[in-house]
């Protein structure tokens, strides 16, 4: 291999303070049906929020209302616009000694896991979901602000993370 194909190749040192991602062809993507769980709670909440707008409009009388309507609907239909895209940023790498997740387009949030700190691994499954065959999985940690979610997984995909963290997680408390 010649020096200019090799040097392509090395990853970037990952600097003090900085959080090394590992390889980015590792990268675990939720499944595309979790973007219609998205859109349907996403127009659910439009609908309530502009009924309300509405009913406030029409039998409170208030032109304000009107306003606060026709944003509430710019804003609705924008946010399923890009939803496509969010669910796409929806990410988690298994690492050596943790886990990392990541989400966001703008604000991009990255979440590192320790193995040996996850106290309890959960399945959830919202009724959408349910008849999407997708779950969510939840991790606790002994830091409350941890809070990661892995949304939009196939339910039998989930269940073997689940079971395999679970006992990444118990050997590595055990200090195996």
């Amino acid at each position: 291999m010649d020096a200019a194909h090799s040097a392509g190749t090395q990853k970037p040192a990952a600097g003090p303070g900085r959080l090394d991602v590992g390889d980015p062809t590792v990268w675990h993507r939720v499944s595309p049906k979790y973007l219609v769980v998205e859109v349907v709670g996403t127009l659910i909440g439009g609908l309530l929020f502009c009924a309300g707008a509405a009913a406030v409009w029409l039998l409170g009388e208030q032109q304000w209302a009107l306003w606060v309507l026709i944003a509430l609907i710019v804003i609705f239909l924008v946010s399923i616009v890009i939803e496509p895209r969010r669910v796409r940023s929806i990410g988690y790498q298994l690492r050596g000694d943790d886990l990392l997740f990541r989400r966001g387009i703008m604000f991009q949030r990255f979440v590192s896991v320790p193995y040996g700190r996850m106290q309890l691994v959960d399945i959830t499954r919202s009724p959408i979901a349910r008849a999407l065959g997708l779950a969510e999985l939840k991790f606790v940690t002994a830091a409350a602000a941890t809070g990661v979610v892995i949304p939009g997984l196939p339910l039998e995909e989930a269940e073997q993370l689940r079971d395999r963290l679970v006992a990444l997680a118990e050997s590595r408390r055990a200090g195996l």
